[in-house]
């Protein structure tokens, strides 16, 4: 795994919103997936310990304009997206960063209007790009689509990727062991949220960060 000294890195969550893995979102089965399985509080249990590590932590919301201006209609994902019941319209609930995250002061918050990625269109490059990052750990989902996007594009703009293999998911539960097996062990770090909370845990608190975990 690369260094992660804080002022090279930045932590990403991906689409840990409201409407994507709250309680009442859009998409209930990918919903119920990363809150059953752990993915959600370990997403934002690394966010906190990003902070608290000087570590930046941005966060990347999907949303779309009511009238659906300038959005995809060049895949089937994005026409169902337009029938769903629960829908990511800019200003609402649904685009809210979802609990147990937390939104400090010092986050950014990255919106797309169309796409797939939260690199692709939008500010996020140059953002990370004008704060020195060189290291970007991406978590949340889908690790069917948002999620490889990601890290593809930011391998592709000469970051190095970190990815928590417990800190992000997809449906069935199966695609995430696959996908990260087949694809983004090819081009990123793979490792746990454990390692990561073991690496920015204060020093006084490392021993305690342990012994916690194995009992």
């Amino acid at each position: 795994m690369p260094d992660l000294d804080p002022a090279t890195t930045a932590l990403l969550t991906v689409e840990c919103q409201n409407g994507v893995v709250g309680e009442e979102s859009a998409l209930p089965e990918l919903a119920k997936e990363a809150r059953d399985s752990g993915m959600l509080g370990r997403v934002a249990a690394l966010v906190e310990a990003a902070r608290g590590a000087g570590v930046q932590v941005l966060h990347a919301v999907a949303e779309r304009r009511p009238d659906g201006l300038g959005a995809n209609t060049n895949a089937r994902l994005f026409r169902a997206a337009g029938r769903l019941p629960v829908r990511q319209l800019t200003g609402s609930h649904a685009v809210e960063v979802a609990a147990p995250l937390t939104v400090a002061e010092r986050d950014l918050v990255v919106r797309r209007l169309h796409g797939l990625s939260p690199l692709a269109g939008t500010d996020l490059d140059a953002l990370l790009r004008n704060l020195g990052i060189r290291t970007l750990v991406v978590t949340g989902v889908s690790s069917n689509i948002a999620i490889p996007n990601a890290v593809f594009d930011a391998v592709n703009l000469g970051y190095r990727v970190v990815v928590p293999a417990d800190a992000i998911a997809g449906v069935p539960a199966t695609c995430t062991a696959e996908v990260i097996r087949n694809s983004l062990a090819l081009v990123a770090s793979i490792t746990t949220s454990e390692e990561l909370l073991g690496r920015w845990a204060p020093e006084g608190g490392r021993g305690a960060h342990t012994s916690g975990q194995a009992g």
